[in-house]
């Protein structure tokens, strides 16, 4: 179990917890055998409340490997379940921040996109126009800061397709930094890409209270102490 679990739970209650995932760490496990956020989390619920046997941790939704930033587990299969429908919903709001090469066009855009998840290559293609078997992808994204080689912009998703932002941003001449896969020029050294799950808002699915949750920045991530 990761130590410092405890130090990134960002919200926890009876029914959902939220964790700042770092880089490089999996949300679910995969065909690498490295362990799973998820299992840290169940690991963390077992020892903290003295559960014995087999404890509950669904993944509400996921973030790519690379990417850092907060992830909402349900604790309960009835929390579980709520959840899931304000996913399908599109009723949870995600903010994320993107660090991204240059500058776009506008300082501030809504782009809509059409796009075709490739599995065999794990890359999303971008179209401008409508084709079979496409699906629509949307997201907003406004400016933060204007380096003179790199841009921080907040990016607010509308769509949850997969890797939507990074391919998104890329069709419109701006990588991520870091991210070889959708254009950028080099890597980032610790392998990670500049794009973090700032903060996701819901209406709480047992208590109906409103929640936000924002998940600080990595240390070294470009630009956060600017804004």
């Amino acid at each position: 179990m990761d130590n410092f679990l405890e130090e990134r739970i960002l919200f926890e209650d009876n029914h959902l917890i939220v964790v700042n995932k770092l880089s490089g760490e999996i949300v679910q496990g995969d065909k690498t055998g490295d362990t799973a956020l998820v299992d840290d989390v169940r690991e963390y619920i077992r020892k903290k409340y003295d559960k014995p046997g087999n404890v509950f941790c669904g993944l509400v939704h996921r973030i790519d490997r690379p990417v850092s930033g907060g992830v909402i587990f349900a604790k309960t299969s009835k929390a579980l379940a709520r959840m899931n429908l304000l996913v399908k919903e599109r009723k949870i709001e995600k903010i994320y921040w993107a660090v991204v090469e240059g500058r776009p066009e506008v300082p501030e855009a809504e782009l809509t996109h059409f796009v075709r998840r490739n599995e065999k290559l794990n890359k999303t293609f971008v179209s401008d126009i409508q084709k079979d078997g496409w699906q629509q992808a949307a997201l907003s994204y406004k400016t933060l800061f204007q380096g003179d080689r790199y841009t921080l912009l907040e990016v607010s998703l509308h769509t949850g397709r997969h890797h939507q932002i990074r391919a998104q941003l890329s069709a419109i001449g701006v990588p991520i930094k870091g991210d070889l896969k959708y254009g950028a020029r080099r890597s980032n050294p610790d392998g990670s890409i500049s794009l973090h799950a700032r903060k996701v808002s819901f209406v709480h699915p047992v208590t109906k209270l409103p929640v936000s949750v924002i998940a600080p920045a990595p240390p070294d991530f470009p630009f956060a102490d600017r804004v």
